[in-house]
């Protein structure tokens, strides 16, 4: 994501890529020289960048997925100063589905089974993708159900008759997938499916540079792709 991030960055006259960094690279030194810092790297370095920008009054663009309970609060935290763009996928494409799925999730209505398949390459650390949560969690919303209680990761065994208010899982991993994502609305007789493939990293790069420009511009606040597009109802 780091070149990819450079080299979309290079195709857009607004951008300048002031550092690039790597673990163990001096932070602050580049926190000094920038607008805002785009961070795609692991959760457990979030919460020390995050506080590092806070320090420095710059926005902050989170595209790392996977991070604890704790460092989930210091983000929140932190966004009462600066303006934070944190999402679980920063694809317009992507964000798109977002919206669709709490569109249809109304309008199907409570008869039809949900479930969430995601597909991502064999390098990915965690399960399910970001994406993947975001998505069932539109669905715990629109059906006020619980993320926690309500979602199923896969079925294994005996496990009896599917629930009414059960919500799917599923997270398969393989090859070279940038990431694939489907939710499934299945009734008797007939079936729905909303999908999202990206074949390439730079549909994630374009949406964070595109993030980064926007919060420049935003009072501290934490905000997600939703925002950056205008989707939020």
């Amino acid at each position: 994501m780091g070149q990819a991030l450079i080299s979309c960055a290079k195709d857009d006259p607004e951008l300048i890529v002031s550092s690039a960094l790597d673990h163990g690279d001096d932070l602050k030194a580049a926190l000094a020289e920038s607008d805002a810092i785009i961070d795609f790297t692991f959760a457990d370095a979030t919460a020390e960048v995050t506080q590092a920008c806070v320090a420095a009054g710059k926005a902050l663009v989170i595209g790392t997925t996977g991070q604890d309970d704790a460092t989930r609060v210091i983000i929140k935290a932190a966004a009462q100063h600066i303006p934070i763009v944190f999402a679980p996928n920063f694809s317009v494409g992507v964000n798109t589905l977002f919206w669709l799925t709490r569109k249809a999730t109304e309008i199907l209505g409570p008869d039809f089974d949900l479930e969430v398949v995601e597909m991502h390459h064999r390098l990915k650390k965690d399960s399910p993708s970001g994406t993947a949560r975001r998505l069932a969690e539109i669905l715990t919303e629109v059906r006020d159900l619980q993320y926690d209680g309500d979602v199923r990761h896969g079925r294994e065994g005996i496990v009896g008759e599917r629930t009414r208010t059960e919500i799917g899982m599923h997270a398969v991993r393989g090859g070279d997938v940038v990431g694939d994502h489907t939710v499934i609305y299945a009734n008797v007789g007939e079936r729905v499916e909303l999908t999202h493939k990206a074949s390439s990293r730079d549909t994630f790069a374009k949406g964070a540079l595109r993030a980064a420009k926007w919060a420049t511009s935003q009072p501290p606040g934490l905000y997600d792709m939703q925002d950056v597009l205008g989707l939020r109802d």
